[in-house]
């Protein structure tokens, strides 16, 4: 047909096409560019300051990677034993329902945004749901029906959901709704909007209920002050009166609260001990009881309707380990069917079935739930992980080795399949934030393409100052003046991995997000020598800047964990010691990847650091999304920005 038109063309006097111009004579023009490589859209809410676009071919070939989900068990339904999950079948994650082990997700939540929730105790009759906008973290507070949310709170302020009473009538909440900083109590019956009333007006945004007396008389309440620092009170739901449990100059930490059914109140504390135990806390004296005795931290706890049995796990060494206690007789009893790896949201159902979310290096997220009695599990959602097979992924190993003061430091590494990928391969290490986090041992999603189809390497090191090592561990890095021991920590780990005989020294590259970020900045500038380039993500650059820039509920409880940058001193110390002052030292390409609306490390701490890098003649890629905050929780966002990590760090790391 072509060639029809060209004759017929040509008959008719036509301008000749270039073939038959070439034939008559005329000069040959230059060979045609080739086509250039089709590439990954942009999405909307993304903008890509300086940076090369990505290779559709790149996201064909890590989209099983991009296409894996977890879910996570969010409570019982007391009147038909489903289940409430939250999963991701879209943008973002929603509330979901399974009737059954293994049955149908139904999606209960069609929003923009990622929601959270969970069923009144006892009666079953509510959902609540918190959620925010755009990731800035003024959650309200909402009841979900028939795919509909109801607006419990103001819409304005930042709302966050405490302890249900025990018989699910009351929901305990703190709210900035009076001055936009302070995090007051408030008590409300969320089948009536209107029954909200405030109970205690604070001073500082840690404060949270976290039970109520049998009776509701009272509340159980926390002021959280730092990591180390907990102080809990007995409030008067009827006159205000606030009256401290234990003494509030003492600096003990106490982490879960519940209440029994006899109205013992158990805690988590590490009263007495370096470690959080398990024990019975007396309201009226503040004595505290253990009835654990692990040389690990109990993360979280529930109690079993009839207060007979106690569910709890111990986070040992970065792997979460299920322990059942009988509390009449002390016995402790090992779920050891559990590989290693992560438990959350631990809660016995009324019937006595322990629900929990578990995850390991060869296992999404998934809802399972235990049998006390028979100590047999059920799998209650088996997610999807983009049809790779889990069982295939790397587990990782501990690294320790001595700091600068002899303190011992470890990390996991996750090392590619030798057979795969011989000899010497390049390393990822990657920081974790808080800095009051931990690394673990739990599925790396995403994370297993470098490993699986890059060969390259993830290091996570826990530095001093991460929790799950004690609280002395956890102060070893408070305030200005010992805040680069972290980095030196991070020097000696790096320098243990580049000993590997797997790892190729001359390839190390370095990753972090929040506090991680600070940390990435930091090692820019003074391990440089060490690593070929960073991605640094929500990042602090100048400890008074964000100091002063942060959002106010946050202000003085950062001020505890970094220094107060209204001392003089300190600040001169803060400034010091910020990367954005050494940004001179910078001589590695950096990429930075930013939330616009992160009120926890604003956008404008990206901002500078990427400008000066830049103002210098440096090589500084920034990702920023319009509707994300402190992280990307949106799959479009997350997808491209990790393509883009991967673009990065196969120019730096493969040199593709």
């Amino acid at each position: 047909m072509l060639r029809t038109i060209a004759i017929g063309a040509l008959l008719a006097g036509a301008a000749l096409p270039l073939a038959a111009q070439n034939a008559a004579g005329a000069p040959a023009p230059a060979p045609a560019a080739p086509a250039p490589a089709p590439t990954v859209p942009l999405p909307a809410a993304l903008s890509a300051e300086q940076m090369p676009a990505i290779p559709l071919a790149l996201a064909e070939s890590a989209r099983p990677y991009l296409e894996a989900r977890g879910a996570g068990f969010a409570g019982w339904d007391p009147n038909t034993r489903a289940v409430l999950i939250t999963t991701r079948f879209g943008n973002v994650s929603q509330l979901h329902r399974v009737a059954q082990p293994m049955g149908a997700r139904i999606q209960l939540s069609f929003e923009a945004e990622p929601v959270s929730g969970t069923y009144a105790p006892v009666r079953g009759d509510v959902i609540l749901v918190a959620k925010d906008r755009g990731g800035d973290e003024y959650f309200q507070l909402h009841t979900l029906k028939d795919g509909r949310l109801t607006l419990l709170t103001d819409g304005k302020s930042r709302n966050q959901p405490g302890a249900w009473s025990n018989d699910g009538t009351l929901i305990g909440f703190s709210s900035t709704r009076r001055n936009g900083m302070d995090s007051d109590l408030y008590v409300m019956d969320p089948r009536d909007p209107a029954s909200a009333r405030m109970l205690y007006e604070s001073k500082g945004g840690g404060w949270a209920i976290i039970g109520f007396t049998l009776d509701k008389s009272a509340a159980y309440v926390a002021d959280y002050n730092s990591v180390q620092n907990v102080d809990l009170y007995r409030l008067d739901l009827a006159s205000g009166a606030l009256i401290p449990i234990g003494d509030p100059r003492a600096e003990i930490a106490y982490g879960g609260a519940r209440v029994g059914p006899d109205g013992t109140l158990w805690v988590t504390s590490d009263a007495g001990s370096d470690f959080q135990r398990l024990g019975r806390l007396d309201p009226g004296t503040g004595k505290f009881t253990p009835v654990t005795s692990e040389t690990w931290d109990v993360d979280g706890f529930d109690i079993s309707a009839d207060g007979r049995t106690i569910a709890y796990e111990v986070n040992e060494a970065g792997s979460d380990r299920l322990r059942i206690l009988d509390v009449g007789t002390g016995k402790v009893t090992k779920v050891d069917a559990l590989p290693a790896g992560q438990i959350g949201g631990l809660a016995f159902a009324p019937w006595g079935e322990i629900g929990f979310s578990f995850s390991s290096a060869k296992s999404a997220a998934d809802v399972w739930s235990l049998d006390p009695k028979t100590m047999a599990l059920t799998r209650w959602t088996r997610s999807e992980t983009g049809g790779l097979d889990a069982g295939l992924n790397v587990e990782p190993r501990i690294v320790t080795t001595k700091s600068f003061d002899g303190l011992e430091v470890s990390g996991l590494l996750y090392l590619p399949d030798p057979a795969k990928f011989p000899g010497k391969r390049p390393l990822i290490v990657s920081v974790h934030g808080g800095p009051e986090g931990q690394s673990t041992a739990g599925f790396l999603g995403r994370g297993n393409y470098y490993l699986n189809e890059l060969g390259i390497g993830l290091f996570y090191p826990n530095v001093r100052g991460s929790t799950g090592y004690g609280k002395t561990f956890v102060s070893l890095d408070n305030g200005p003046f010992k805040r680069e021991d972290s980095v030196k920590d991070m020097a000696a780990l790096i320098d243990a991995v580049r000993k590997d005989p797997a790892v190729d020294a001359a390839r190390v590259g370095l990753t972090g997000g929040s506090y991680g970020g600070y940390m990435c900045y930091a090692a820019a500038v003074q391990l440089k020598d060490r690593l070929t380039a960073t991605q640094c993500t929500v990042a602090i650059s100048n400890f008074v800047s964000f100091l002063e820039n942060t959002n106010p509920y946050r202000r003085d409880l950062r001020r505890v964990e970094y220094g107060d940058e209204r001392d003089p001193k300190q600040r001169a110390k803060l400034t010091e010691i910020s990367p954005l002052t050494r940004v001179n030292e910078i001589a590695k390409p950096m990429f930075v990847i930013t939330g616009a609306n992160d009120p926890r490390v604003p956008k404008s701490e990206a901002d500078q650091m990427v400008a000066a890098i830049r103002a210098r003649g440096g090589e500084a890629w920034h990702l920023v999304a319009a509707d994300e905050g402190h992280g990307f929780a949106k799959k479009a966002n997350s997808d491209y920005a990790f393509l883009a990590q991967l673009v990065f760090w196969k120019k730096h790391l493969l040199g593709e």
